[in-house]
């Protein structure tokens, strides 16, 4: 279904860029448990991305490979094999961190199995007779994927602005981590939702869907800090709580609760597109900074000189 409802959405031509996987490798031996110093809450916050994207982002490219023969514009298609490449990455780098956690006396795996079961069985492939059935599952699928991208471009522009977090002293190698992650997030924010509008766009679809994920997002990501909160074996009777993540936001280590909520009619607006949000420009700039991402870029340059 077309989208002929309402306006169409805008892009911002000149925030569009050519996608590419960076090649990055962190070494964690430095990171400490809390690597926003004296800020236990904070970081356990930040650190449920760790439990939530990599069986998430391998559940985006699994569907999205099902999803390139069905693709008809040729930029389209480039810039979702961008995507599938950066997103792939992107859970690689942050299943390794995993392992330093656990290393430092934090066992994620009680919650990354359910976190697995979550993307592979209940949002995974289902036995449906080829067809409108089979069509109408994928497509609801890129479509909760589109709405979930709305969110982390959201917190990658916030942590690529958090200048708080480098006041406090957050642990570099750690912050690298996540400003490279956020910038590539705004880098190819738009990706997804284009590829909705290109197969879909209907608008109910997108509600629903956004519906679904922002329910699903809140569900998983208290849970994720209750977990870590009260299994931190540095903390005694150690709590998570809304009030805790507000006043986090008031002071800047966290992002603000109002600027969450704004975000919220911006995606269910007609006329929305996530171009119109973030800067490419200033990810670009990150991106040319990020140790990790030049000593990628400067490892590729050697082997390709080689």
């Amino acid at each position: 279904m077309s989208n002929t409802q309402g306006r169409l959405p805008r892009p911002v031509e000149s925030e569009r860029t050519a996608l590419k996987a960076r090649n990055v490798s962190f070494s964690w031996q430095d990171t400490p448990l809390h690597w926003v110093p004296g800020e236990p809450f904070a970081t356990h916050t930040m650190n449920v991305l760790h439990l939530l994207l990599p069986a998430g982002e391998r559940w985006f490219v699994h569907v999205y490979r099902q999803v390139l023969p069905l693709i008809r514009d040729d930029r389209l298609r480039e810039d979702v094999i961008g995507f599938i490449g950066q997103e792939a990455t992107h859970s690689q780098a942050h299943d390794e961190v995993l392992s330093h956690l656990a290393d430092l006396g934090l066992d994620p795996t009680p919650y990354t199995a359910q976190v697995d079961w979550l993307f592979e069985k209940l949002l995974g492939d289902r036995t449906l007779p080829p067809g409108r059935a089979r069509r109408w599952w994928l497509l609801e699928r890129v479509a909760l994927i589109a709405a979930i991208e709305h969110y982390t471009a959201f917190l990658g522009d916030w942590i690529l602005n958090s200048e708080e977090l480098d006041r406090r002293g957050a642990d570099p190698v750690m912050l690298d981590l996540m400003r490279w992650h956020g910038a590539e997030e705004v880098e190819h924010r738009s990706v997804a939702f284009d590829l909705f509008m290109h197969l879909d766009g209907g608008y109910r679809r997108r509600a629903r869907t956004w519906a679904t994920a922002f329910t699903a997002l809140v569900f998983l990501w208290q849970r994720g800090i209750r977990f870590f909160m009260e299994n931190d074996p540095t903390l005694v009777n150690g709590r998570a709580s809304f009030k805790a993540f507000y006043t986090a936001g008031k002071q800047g280590v966290l992002p603000p609760t109002g600027a969450l909520l704004r975000s919220v009619p911006r995606y269910l607006g007609r006329a929305y597109h996530p171009s119109q949000e973030a800067s490419t420009e200033q990810a670009a700039a990150y991106l040319a900074s990020s140790p990790a991402a030049t000593a990628a870029s400067a490892a590729e340059k050697a082997a390709g000189a080689a």
